[in-house]
């Protein structure tokens, strides 16, 4: 028991250091909402490798819904998995993920003004913080984010700020950008560059970049990949991290 409670610290640790928060591959949101009443689901896994341990979702559903003009609900649970090097390997659900975003400016496509949109996002503790998943609190994240095409290319990125309680947990700052551009019909690749202050009192600051891409096998199937490491702080942040999924309009 002694040694599951120690993975479950440095699972805790990990789970920490990165926001639930993302736009599909990428840990960047942009401001676009699903069509009205159509669903976007994503079905996915995704992992963080560090110096002491490795974390992730093995599966997970992202699911959103047009629930109204320029309004987007959104709803999040994944199985998480967890291991130190030389320790077992833990799994158990995730605490869930629920929010709204909702665009305040969709220019047309000749104005110079960029989209515009909040996303606040709730964590709801329904993991197990005793062995490490999920962390036992509510958590807010007040996001505003913004995008603009140029042709064949996209910019968006924002960020917020998280309101993370807990003993030894600090509330913290995420900001992140992702240029991505249109390859083909089918093919569209980008490159993020993200930072995220200190969530946690023996947590440091990190920086990171990712790079990735969406592949149309068709109008409502897509594959979303994702790959990276972090450039500051990394061995104790973000060795290596990856997204791997697929997406479902219907």
């Amino acid at each position: 028991m002694k040694r599951i409670g120690i993975l479950g610290a440095c699972v805790a640790l990990l789970l920490r250091a990165g926001p639930a928060a993302a736009g599909p591959p990428f840990r960047t949101d942009d401001p676009e909402p699903v069509e009205l009443h159509q669903w976007e689901i994503n079905l996915f896994s995704a992992g963080t490798w560090t110096r002491d341990a490795t974390s992730g979702a093995l599966p997970g559903i992202d699911a959103n819904y047009g629930a109204a003009p320029d309004l987007q609900l959104h709803g999040m649970l994944q199985l998480d998995y967890g291991n130190s090097p030389g320790g077992p390997t833990g799994i158990g659900i995730g605490d869930l993920e629920l929010g709204a975003k909702y665009r305040l400016f969709a220019p047309n496509d000749d104005d110079w003004r960029p989209q515009v949109a909040v996303y606040p996002l709730i964590e709801i503790p329904v993991g197990n913080p005793k062995f490490g998943f999920g962390s036992g609190h509510p958590q807010l994240f007040l996001p505003v984010w913004l995008q603009k095409d140029f042709g064949a290319w996209t910019a968006y990125g924002g960020g917020g700020y998280w309101i993370n309680p807990g003993a030894g947990n600090k509330n913290y700052w995420f900001v992140g950008v992702v240029l991505l551009r249109k390859i083909s019909d089918k093919l569209a690749v980008g490159v993020e560059l993200f930072h995220q202050t200190s969530s946690a009192r023996d947590t440091p600051d990190s920086t990171g970049y990712n790079v990735g891409g969406i592949y149309d096998i068709s109008e409502r199937l897509h594959v979303l990949m994702s790959a990276g490491s972090g450039i500051q702080n990394s061995a104790a942040t973000n060795g290596f991290s990856w997204y791997v999924g697929l997406r479902l309009n219907i």
